[in-house]
C-alpha cells in the first residue's frame, strides 16, 4: 500500500504509515514549570525562544551505522523506555525507478512480498501476525519499506523473516494475478477522491518526463499488464543487501544484536544488475529518466477538470531543489509562515476572509527533486479564479515587503516541535532513519536540518519566495464538479443472497504457521506496571498523572460527557458545533491570541465531538505544559462563541458535509447507522444541510453550559513532569470550574435485531470504488462476552491479512483490498461490524462470501490453535500499544471514563489470557447472524444494475 500524506509538516514526507500509527509513526532536560507564564508576556518569552529551543544531535546521538561485506547498511538505536522493538527494511528503490507501462510496479511488487517464499510458503501476513508485530509496508517515491513492532523477545524471529523474503520470495501466476485485483481495488479507491484526480493531472504536467509525475501506486492499465516475468525481474534487480537499509530501534543490545544481523543477513549475496530498472524497454527507461531532471516549463493557463464530485478544488504545484540542497529548511520555514495556523499569511487570506473552507500545504523534499504544493477547498459559491488571484498575491505580498522577525522565529519554533513530537514512539524513530538514509543518503540528516533551520532568517525566506515561488515556475489545476445525484435502492431481494459458489475449504491452520515461525520465546516479557496516581477535585474533575522522561514531552488527553449523543433531533451537529468552536475566544482572549500563544510553543490541542463524549488531544514540550493548561481551562471554562467565527465555521462544516456526501466510505456508514439504529435513538442521527442551519449561537453557549462540567470531565496526562506541580497546576487552573445541578443522562433504548437480511444500495456516480458496511447491533464495554468478542473478532477480521474474511475475500480471491471487522462497544450499546472496499463488479462476490464465512463460524466454530494465536496476537499488540505515549495516554483515560478498575491497565492481558475455546464458540454463536444482518454498498450506478448478493 502507499499514500501521500506526511507525519507532520516536514521535508522528508513519510509517504504510508499502517491505518494504526498513524499511527503507527529529546531534547531538553528542563522541567515543568510550576508557575503560569503569561501569554501576553512576548518580549521576555522572544529573547528566551531560542535558547530553549537549541538541541543537542540527540536524535542520532547512539545510532550506529555498519555495513556487511554484502552491502547491507544497518542502522541501529537504543532505546530502553519499553520492552519493544522495530525492525524495518528500506530497499531504495520505487516509483522513481518507474516509466510509463510498468508505472505501480514496485507498488505490486510490495503487495507481492506478503505472499511467500520458497522457505515459508504462506501468508506472512499471518505469520506477523502469530508473532503479534505491528507490521506493514509502503512504497513511495524514493524508497518501498517493510517493517514490524513487536516485544523484544521477538527481534531475531522478525530478522529471520526478512532475510527470507529479501532472497527467496516467490511470484506465482495465480498469486499475481489474485494480487493486482486488490491493488486495482486499492487504486480504485484513491480514484474516488477528486484530490487525488487533480493530484495526478497537475504533477503529470509538472513533471512530465520524470516518474515523480506518475502515480506512486500506478495506473490500472499498467497493472493489468503485469507479467510474472517483470514483477521477478524486478525484484532481482532491487531486493538485494547492497541495495537496502536495515534498522532496528528499541530494547536491545546493540553488540548482540548485530552479530544476529551478520549470521541471518551476512549470507545474502549480492546480486548483478541491482539498481537496473526492470522493463522491457532498457532504452525507453534511459530517455525517460535522462529527460527527468528538470520538471516543465508552466504556464498561466490552469488545468481543469470537470467531473462528477463535490466542492472546487485548487492545487497550485510549484517545483523545488532535492533534499540535500541548502534552500530546504527556509522552504519549510516559508511553508510554516504561509500555511500552518490560524495566523498564518495564506489561512487569513483564504479562509478566515471565507474564500475557502480549508487549506493544506506541504514541502515535499526528495532524491532527485521536490515541490511545494498548496491545496484549496473553495467555500461555498466562492470562484477558484478569485481564489487563485487571493493566492498569488499573498504571496507577491511576501515577496515584496518581507516576513517578520516574529514570524519567522514561531514558525521554526512550531516545525522543531513537530520534529520532537513526532519522534516519540520507537516505529517512528525507525521511520526517521530509514526515510532520511534513503533518501537524503545520511540517517544524520534531520540533525544537519534541524541546525540549519535554527539558522534561518526573515532575509532568507524572502529569498526562496523569490527564487521557487514565481507564477511562471508553478503547475495550477482546479476541479470543478459536476452536478450529480444520490438515489438509493431499498430493502433488495435476498433471493440469490446464498447463491454464490463459494468454498473456502479448510482455512491456513494454526499448526501450519507454526510449522513456518522461526523460533521465538513465545513467553513475553514482563511489562513494568507504573500504574498512574489518580485525583479528584471537590467539583469532581478527574485527573491521571504518569510520568515518563524519556522525552522532554508530555501527552495530554481528556473526555467530556458532551458528545452527539445529546444532539436534538433537529439540530443535528450541535455538539459538534460546540467543540470545534471552543478555540475561537474565550473572555480574555481572541481566536488569534489562542492560536499564537500555542503555535509560539509548538504545542496542539484539539476538541472532536463522538457519540459518547468529547475527546481532548494535547501534546507539547514538557515546559510548555503550563501554557496547554491553561489555555485547556480558559477555553472549557470562558468560551464565547464569538458569532464571526461561529458563522465562519458554519459554512465550513457545510461545505464539509458536501465533500463527506461524496464520499462512499461516509455516504455507507450514514447509510448503515441508519438503517440499524431507528429514529429518535442517539445513534440514528446525523448533521444536515437543514439541521446546521438551525443551531443558533445561543443553542451554543446553551448546551456548553449544560453539557460542559468538572464532573463529567476526565484528563490523563503522560510525559516529563514532576507529579506534585502538575497536580497543583491544574488545580490553580481547574479547581474553580463551577459545577451546578446533576449532569444530564441518557439512556439508550434497546434496538432488536433485523428480521432479515437488509440490503441498501446509495449510488454515487462518478466513482471507480465500492464500499460495503455489513451488520448490526451489538455489545457495551461491560459485556461478559467482551474479551471472547475479541478473540473472536481477531480470528473472523480483526487483520486483513490474517484473519478468515482476509484469507479469503482478500488474499485468495482477491475481492477486497481491505476487509476488516469490529466490535465496538462503549458505555452502551455499540455495533458489530464488516467493512471491505471493493471493485463494483466484486461486491456481490465479496458479500456472499463474507456472509458464507459468518455462517460456517456461526455454526463450526472456531479451533483451539486459532484461539491461541488470537490471544497470543492481541496480547503482544497490546504490549507493544502501551509502548506509544499517545496509545498509553489514551488507554488509561478511557478506562477511568468506563470507570473500570486502575489495574485494568495491566490487566487487560492477563482476561485475554484467560479466554476459553468454548466461551469463544459461544460467542460466535451468540453474536455472529448472517442471516439477520444489514448490507449497505455504496459505489457507483452500476451497482444498481445487480441485487446485493
Amino acid at each position: 500500500m502507499y499514500g501521500f500524506s506526511r507525519f507532520y509538516k516536514y521535508p522528508l514526507p513519510l509517504l504510508f504509515l499502517s491505518l494504526w500509527l498513524v499511527a503507527v509513526f529529546l531534547l531538553s532536560d528542563q522541567p515543568a514549570h510550576s508557575q503560569h507564564p503569561a501569554i501576553s508576556n512576548k518580549e521576555k518569552y522572544q529573547s528566551t525562544l531560542l535558547t530553549k529551543r537549541i538541541m543537542p544531535s540527540t536524535l542520532t546521538l547512539n545510532v550506529r551505522k555498519t555495513v556487511l561485506e554484502n552491502g547491507l547498511t544497518i542502522l541501529t538505536k537504543e532505546v530502553h523506555t519499553a520492552p519493544v522493538v522495530t525492525v524495518q527494511v528500506w530497499y531504495k528503490v520505487g516509483s522513481r525507478n518507474e516509466e510509463p507501462g510498468v508505472n505501480g510496479i514496485a507498488h505490486q511488487l510490495e503487495h507481492m512480498m506478503f505472499k511467500g517464499t520458497k522457505n515459508r510458503p504462506i501468508q506472512f501476513g499471518r505469520l506477523f501476525s502469530a508473532l503479534g508485530s505491528d507490521s506493514n509496508a509502503f512504497t513511495s517515491y524514493d524508497q518501498t519499506a517493510y517493517y514490524g513492532t513487536v516485544e523484544r523477545n521477538k527481534l531475531k524471529a522478525l530478522l529471520v523473516l526478512e532475510a527470507d523474503r529479501m532472497q527467496n520470495s516467490q511470484i506465482e501466476p495465480e498469486q499475481l494475478a489474485s494480487e493486482k485485483r486488490v491493488v486495482i481495488s486499492e487504486l480504485q479507491g484513491y480514484e474516488n477522491s477528486p484530490e487525488y484526480r487533480l493530484n495526478r493531472a497537475v504533477m503529470q504536467a509538472v513533471f512530465p518526463n520524470h516518474a515523480y509525475g506518475l502515480p506512486v501506486g500506478g495506473t490500472k492499465a499498467d497493472v493489468e499488464k503485469f507479467e510474472v516475468e517483470q514483477v521477478e525481474k524486478y525484484y532481482r534487480n532491487f531486493y538485494s543487501p547492497d541495495n537496502a537499509v536495515l534498522v532496528i530501534v528499541g530494547d536491545f543490545q546493540t553488540a548482540n544484536t548485530l552479530e544476529i544481523v551478520k549470521e541471518v543477513f551476512g549470507k545474502l549475496p549480492r546480486r548483478q544488475g541491482a539498481g537496473v530498472i526492470s522493463s522491457s524497454s532498457p532504452s525507453l527507461s534511459t530517455r525517460y529518466s535522462a529527460r527527468a531532471k528538470r520538471p516543465a516549463t508552466a504556464n498561466s493557463t490552469p488545468i481543469i477538470l470537470r467531473e462528477a464530485g463535490a466542492g472546487r478544488l485548487l492545487q497550485a504545484v510549484y517545483p523545488l531543489p532535492d533534499a540535500n540542497q541548502p534552500d530546504v529548511p527556509a522552504l519549510d520555514v516559508m511553508d510554516y509562515i504561509l500555511t500552518e495556523g490560524r495566523n498564518s499569511r495564506l489561512y487569513q487570506a483564504l479562509v478566515e476572509s471565507g474564500l475557502a473552507s480549508e487549506l493544506t500545504a506541504s514541502v515535499t523534499s526528495l532524491r532527485e527533486s521536490g515541490w511545494y504544493e498548496v491545496l484549496v477547498m473553495a467555500g461555498s459559491k466562492q470562484d477558484l479564479k478569485k481564489i487563485d488571484s487571493v493566492l498569488s498575491s499573498v504571496i507577491a505580498n511576501v515577496a515584496e515587503k518581507g516576513v517578520t522577525s516574529e514570524e519567522v522565529e514561531r514558525a521554526k519554533t512550531q516545525l522543531t516541535a513537530d520534529v520532537i513530537l513526532s519522534n516519540r514512539d520507537i516505529t517512528s524513530q525507525g521511520m526517521q532513519l530509514g526515510n532520511d538514509e534513503t533518501t537524503a543518503g545520511d540517517y544524520r540528516y534531520t540533525d544537519r536540518y534541524l541546525a540549519a533551520v535554527r539558522l534561518v532568517k526573515p532575509t532568507d525566506v524572502v529569498a526562496v519566495i523569490n527564487k521557487y515561488l514565481t507564477k511562471e515556475a508553478r503547475k495550477v489545476g482546479f476541479f470543478e464538479p459536476t452536478q450529480k445525484l444520490i438515489t438509493e435502492v431499498i430493502d433488495k431481494p435476498d433471493s440469490a443472497q446464498t447463491t454464490e459458489n463459494f468454498s473456502p475449504g479448510a482455512p491456513v491452520l494454526p499448526s501450519e504457521v507454526g510449522k513456518y515461525l522461526p523460533p521465538v520465546d513465545l513467553a513475553t516479557d514482563a511489562i513494568a506496571q507504573v500504574l498512574p496516581q489518580e485525583f479528584k477535585f471537590t467539583n469532581g474533575l478527574r485527573i491521571l498523572l504518569l510520568p515518563d522522561h524519556s522525552t522532554p514531552t508530555v501527552t495530554l488527553s481528556g473526555h467530556i460527557q458532551a458528545g452527539k449523543e445529546f444532539d436534538p433531533d433537529n439540530q443535528a451537529g450541535l455538539a459538534a458545533f460546540v467543540a470545534e468552536n471552543l478555540l475561537n475566544g474565550t473572555k480574555s482572549k481572541n481566536v488569534l491570541t489562542i492560536a499564537k500563544a500555542l503555535a509560539e510553543r509548538g504545542a496542539s490541542l484539539d476538541f472532536e465531538a463522538y457519540r459518547e463524549g468529547v475527546r481532548i488531544e494535547g501534546d507539547s514540550l514538557a515546559e510548555d505544559l503550563p501554557i496547554l493548561l491553561e489555555i485547556l481551562a480558559d477555553v472549557v471554562k470562558n468560551s464565547t462563541f464569538p458569532v464571526k467565527e461561529l458563522e465562519l465555521h458554519r459554512q465550513q462544516t457545510l461545505t464539509d458535509l458536501q465533500l463527506q456526501l461524496d464520499e462512499p466510505s461516509e455516504v455507507a456508514r450514514r447509510v448503515f447507522v441508519q438503517s440499524i439504529y431507528p429514529k429518535k435513538h442517539p445513534l440514528h442521527t446525523f448533521p444536515t444541510e437543514e439541521s446546521l442551519q438551525q443551531i443558533q449561537r445561543q443553542d451554543v453557549i446553551d448546551f456548553k453550559a449544560k453539557h460542559y462540567r468538572p464532573d463529567t470531565t476526565v484528563l490523563a496526562l503522560v510525559g516529563d513532569f514532576d507529579l506534585d506541580k502538575v497536580r497543583s497546576l491544574i488545580k490553580n487552573e481547574f479547581g474553580n470550574w463551577e459545577v451546578s445541578g446533576q449532569a444530564p443522562t441518557l439512556k439508550y433504548p434497546t434496538v432488536p435485531m433485523p428480521e432479515k437480511i437488509v440490503s441498501v444500495n446509495p449510488v454515487l456516480p462518478g466513482k471507480a470504488q465500492a464500499v460495503t458496511y455489513m451488520g448490526y447491533t451489538g455489545i457495551n464495554r461491560y459485556d461478559f462476552r467482551f474479551h471472547a468478542a475479541l478473540v473472536l473478532n481477531q480470528i473472523l477480521g480483526g487483520d486483513t491479512l490474517s484473519s478468515r474474511l482476509g484469507a479469503e475475500v482478500r488474499d485468495r480471491q482477491g475481492l477486497s483490498y481491505g476487509i476488516y471487522s469490529s466490535f465496538q462497544a462503549g458505555k452502551n450499546a455499540g455495533t458489530f461490524l464488516i467493512e471491505m472496499q471493493t471493485s463494483p463488479e466484486d461486491s456481490s462476490k465479496a458479500i456472499a462470501s463474507t456472509r458464507q464465512m459468518l455462517q460456517q463460524i456461526h455454526q463450526q466454530g472456531v479451533t483451539a490453535l486459532e484461539v491461541e494465536t488470537a490471544k497470543r496476537t492481541l496480547v503482544s499488540n497490546y504490549n507493544v500499544l502501551l509502548a506509544n505515549p499517545e496509545e498509553l495516554t489514551h488507554r488509561i483515560l478511557m478506562n477511568e471514563v468506563y470507570e473500570l478498575d486502575k489495574l485494568e491497565l495491566y490487566s487487560f492481558t492477563q482476561k485475554i489470557q484467560k479466554v476459553t475455546l468454548e466461551q469463544v464458540n459461544k460467542a460466535a454463536r451468540e453474536l455472529l447472524r448472517p442471516d439477520q444482518i444489514v448490507v449497505v454498498t455504496a459505489g457507483p450506478s452500476v451497482l444498481a444494475e445487480k441485487s446485493i448478493r
